[in-house]
């Protein structure tokens, strides 16, 4: 017996390349193969080889990438949910279910299409996510990493794969290079893989922050980020036919306070429009909303006295700018049209940020 020879009750010729090749003892039994033929088959130069606990490549020599990759999420995934064919004739499912993993660190930034990231073939192990209470162990080319809840996973090339924020957290905790993690936060950042509040809210739940290397990361990260989402407005006034704002400034009352300071003004109109740019930064989740809520609160004061002024204030993210440009483009048009039907504004003065 050799490993395309068909077998009883579910042939193995069912299954797609890859599938055919990278199979558990459950599914190998599920096709009429017992333990006993499996070790036969994973002798010393025979034709099988175990590259896992209880997952068995169909062949000699090593295994490819995706054949590593499918491994490692069969060995991490909960065996009852692990698909095998269905029977002669039946419609072959379009992929396996690995319930309770996903590929995570720096292979599932490769996969993700990272430059900044080695090549699948480059890596050592491979890491895997799976529930904190899972009773699995790091072996092989299998790296088992834990957390409390798992995000939803993407798919790419038909493999469930951590989102890239989570994925790039995976990676930073287990690298020392500084001038290595911030080329992956600025690949993240540049690439539009992930909005750097989206990524400081990882790395803050991870307690990666108390690091030196990527405090200073995340640092250039939010700036890159911010820089990003500018220039983003400024192509969102120039394409959509926006009147011109006053860039950067700070408003104060005429020999008063200072009033806060504004991304883009339009002073005839008494629209402000600012950048909301918060990520919050607390390692623990109940620092983590008390942040959110006092950032959120120094939001709301200053649009509120702004406000009370009679200055209309909008507030755009740069996800949102990033994803439905058109849309802010018509909120800040919105705006700017119901100015006429306001009553006049307060006098304000505006300077240069």
């Amino acid at each position: 017996m050799n490993h395309n020879t068909p077998l009883s009750p579910r042939p193995l010729h069912q299954l797609s390349d890859v599938r055919r090749r990278v199979l558990t003892a459950a599914q190998l039994r599920a096709h009429g193969v017992p333990a006993a033929e499996i070790t036969e088959q994973c002798r010393a130069g025979g034709p099988w080889q175990q590259v896992l606990p209880g997952v068995y490549l169909l062949h000699p020599g090593p295994p490819t990438s995706e054949e590593r990759l499918h491994a490692v999420l069969l060995y991490a995934a909960r065996e009852r949910n692990v698909q095998v064919p269905p029977q002669p004739g039946a419609p072959e499912p379009h992929r396996p279910v690995y319930t309770e993993s996903m590929i995570t660190g720096l292979a599932a930034l490769t996969l993700h299409g990272f430059t900044a990231t080695p090549p699948l073939t480059a890596l050592d192990t491979i890491d895997v996510l799976v529930p904190r209470l899972r009773r699995l162990r790091s072996t092989g080319c299998a790296r088992i990493v834990r957390t409390a809840a798992l995000p939803a996973p993407e798919e790419v090339t038909g493999l469930p794969v951590a989102p890239v924020a989570r994925a790039l957290t995976d990676a930073v905790a287990g690298l020392s290079d500084a001038d290595a993690v911030r080329r992956l936060l600025t690949e993240a950042v540049r690439g539009g893989h992930c909005e750097p509040a989206a990524l400081v809210k990882e790395l803050s739940q991870a307690k990666l922050l108390s690091r030196p290397h990527v405090v200073d990361a995340v640092d250039s990260l939010l700036a890159e980020g911010r820089a990003i989402a500018e220039d983003r407005l400024y192509t969102m006034v120039r394409e959509y036919g926006l009147p011109d704002p006053v860039w950067n400034i700070d408003l104060r009352l005429p020999g008063g306070p200072h009033l806060g300071g504004l991304d883009a003004y339009w002073p005839e109109h008494a629209v402000a429009l600012e950048l909301d740019t918060r990520a919050p930064r607390q390692g623990h989740r109940q620092g983590h909303r008390q942040e959110e809520d006092a950032l959120w609160s120094e939001y709301a004061r200053k649009r509120e006295h702004l406000e009370r002024l009679g200055i209309t204030v909008v507030y755009v993210t740069p996800k949102k700018l990033r994803d439905a440009m058109d849309q802010q483009a018509t909120v800040v048009r919105t705006a700017l049209m119901a100015s006429a039907d306001r009553d006049p504004a307060a006098c304000v003065v505006v300077l240069p940020r």
